[in-house]
């Protein structure tokens, strides 16, 4: 590998980087706080439950470089603009999302919430108190698939021009050049191994009741 094309080209590569780590977060905790509301009316309306997961998860069948391409019509900007990417991440976000929260939710015991209710919890309360922290382990290991998928996806922006780590592998298609296909690639794993453990040290620090390594 060429060590000089790296040293020569490493404020690209950081700023490449640091765009594409953006890119990947800011849709992701959009994506968590839509699906948090949309998983708990599933939750609580069965009857709607197959329509809401359903109808959300089929979002993920779309091929993301024919979302890049439509969302500009839909939201009226430029081909260029990062928002087509993040708006994008959202609904993918969603589409993986809603059913694991839901799920999650419907994991906690009865019990639980029977004994919370006679104790006068409200229903706002039993949420935020008991339900979503023990549902924490179950949406935590969703948003990890979501991070590993987003981080994945976000290099498809490429394609249309997005500048992020996928910029790399256009850059060595086009100059023929193989370095910055393997940087591009390392790099990627390297923040896709990050953002999970860091999920797996937040999940141990909002379950501090969970079996150590449970995640």
């Amino acid at each position: 590998m060429r060590l000089d094309w790296i040293t020569s080209n490493a404020d690209q590569i950081l700023e490449l980087t640091l765009a594409h780590l953006w890119l990947t977060l800011l849709p992701t905790v959009i994506g968590l706080v839509l699906a948090i509301p949309l998983g708990y009316f599933a939750f609580h309306n069965r009857r709607l439950y197959p329509l809401i997961v359903g109808g959300t998860s089929l979002f993920y069948t779309i091929p993301s470089l024919a979302l890049f391409i439509l969302l500009p019509k839909v939201l009226g900007t430029k081909v260029l603009d990062p928002l087509n990417i993040v708006v994008a991440l959202v609904i993918y976000t969603i589409a993986l999302l809603v059913r694991v929260v839901a799920d999650g939710l419907a994991s906690v015991s009865h019990d639980v919430v029977y004994a919370a209710q006679g104790v006068g919890y409200t229903r706002a309360q039993i949420f935020f108190k008991i339900q979503l922290p023990i549902a924490v382990p179950a949406i935590l290991s969703g948003l990890r698939v979501v991070v590993v998928s987003n981080i994945s996806i976000v290099t498809m922006a490429a394609v249309i021009g997005i500048a992020q780590l996928g910029s790399l592998f256009t850059m060595g298609f086009t100059r023929r050049l193989f370095v910055p296909i393997i940087i591009g690639l390392v790099t990627c794993l390297l923040l896709a191994l990050v953002l999970d453990r860091l999920l797996v040290m937040l999940g141990k620090i909002m379950t501090p009741w969970s079996q150590k390594g449970a995640l």
